[in-house]
Order: C-alpha cells, then structure tokens, then sequence
C-alpha cells in the first residue's frame, strides 16, 4: 500500500517537470533585444567653451573688418564670413554691429586699461609710475591693432555717439582717473608745482594721444619715437632729471 501511494505521488510529480523543462525551452527560444543605447550628451564644459571659440572669432572677425573698412562701412555678412559662420549665428551672440564693437572694445582694451589703472603701490618717484604708465600704452597699444580701434573712435566717433559714449565709460575715465591721482600724489610729494595740473590730466597723456594718430597718418614719412618724446614731455611737467 505505501509503495503504491509513492508511485502515484511520482506520477503526479513528472507533468509539472515536463512543464518547467517546455517554459525554459520556449524561453531560450525567445531572441534576446539589445537594448538601444542612447546617444551620451556632450559635456556642458565642452558646448561653453565651442561657444566661447565661436565669440571669439566672431570677435577676431568683427576687428579685421572694422580696421579695414571702417565701423559705418563694415556689414555683418562681412563679419560673418570672414568668421566662417551663417549670419544668423552672429544674432546669437550680438544683436547688432554696436554690440560687437562694445564687445571688441570690452575684450582688446578694457582689460589692459585696468591693469593700468591698478599700478603697484608707488615707493619711488611718481615720474617713474608714468613712465612706466606711457611705455604700456605705446608697447600694447600705439604698436598694436589696439591703436587702430583707437583711432577708428577718434574717426567715427562723432558720427556714433553710443561707441564714443561706451569708449569714454569703460576706457578714457579709467584712464584719465588713474593719470589725476599719479598727478594729485606727484604734487603732494612736490615732484610737480603746477598744482592746477591736477585738473586737466588730458595735457600729460596728450603726447600718447598724438602717437597713436601720427603713426596711422605719418610714420610712414616720419618715425616718431613715441617714447623719447613722452620723456621730453615729462621734463616739461617734472623738470629735467638731474644728469649722473
């Protein structure tokens, strides 16, 4: 009797394993889908800095064709193909030619008038801080494609008020307040007697204003030592150094 029951309980036993062994067989059966693989976003500091490049020579661009043709005459198809790029992707960094010119001005001069503006604490003469103050202006500007943005706002200013007007904000009164506190402490050390000096700090940077036009208009015909006239300027102001 109990040898009869365990044979009818592995009786029952043997469908359920044929049933198992067809699941797993139908199962292997069954083609395996590859998950797709979605495409890895490029990193953000990767697209900033594409981005940043594309400014940049947008910027680069803007400078050659301005230099070259003028702000007025300058077009932004210009700019955009001498930059590579469609002009519609110039609206996506500037919204019009002003702003790529405060954008050339912001980035090729202002930084360099800062540094200017900021010069060390001063230990020796105050004439020395403004030589050393004219010979950064003719080195990085006079003898650079700096000059020529200068001189395209003495040119076209008048007619662009705005650019004038940004030029003024962001360069010449850095400039022009670094230059009267040099004067204001050269006259409180006794180094410069005409006290009145102080108010016009247009007349002891003048001789760097004259370098930049004369080198467009008349080096050609001229050299000018824009440094060694600077010298002779100061010894107007300071007085001659006394020779060793």
């Amino acid at each position: 009797m109990a040898m009869t029951k365990r044979i009818e309980e592995t009786n029952r036993s043997r469908p359920a394993k044929r049933r198992t062994t067809t699941i797993r067989t139908a199962a292997a059966r069954i083609p395996k889908v590859a998950s797709a693989k979605l495409p890895e976003p490029k990193p953000a500091a990767n697209r900033a800095e594409k981005s940043a490049e594309r400014r940049a020579a947008i910027v680069e661009a803007a400078m050659d064709e301005f230099i070259a043709r003028g702000f007025a005459a300058t077009r932004l198809d210009d700019v955009a193909k001498r930059a590579g790029v469609a002009k519609g992707t110039l609206y996506l960094y500037f919204k019009d030619k002003e702003s790529m010119f405060e954008e050339l001005i912001r980035t090729a001069v202002v930084p360099l008038v800062n540094r200017m503006a900021t010069p060390p604490t001063i230990t020796g003469p105050v004439r020395d801080a403004v030589e050393r103050f004219a010979e950064t202006f003719i080195r990085e500007i006079v003898s650079t494609r700096r000059g020529d943005i200068v001189r395209l706002i003495v040119s076209e200013g008048p007619r662009f008020p705005t650019i004038a007007d940004f030029y003024f904000r962001e360069v010449v009164s850095k400039g022009m307040a670094a230059m009267q506190a040099l004067i204001q402490l050269a006259i409180t050390r006794g180094e410069i007697r005409q006290r009145q000096l102080a108010q016009f700090p247009q007349l002891v940077v003048a001789p760097a204003i004259v370098a930049v036009i004369w080198q467009s208009l008349f080096a050609r015909h001229a050299p000018l030592d824009a440094l060694a006239m600077f010298k002779v300027h100061l010894d107007l102001i300071f007085g001659e150094r006394s020779k060793p």
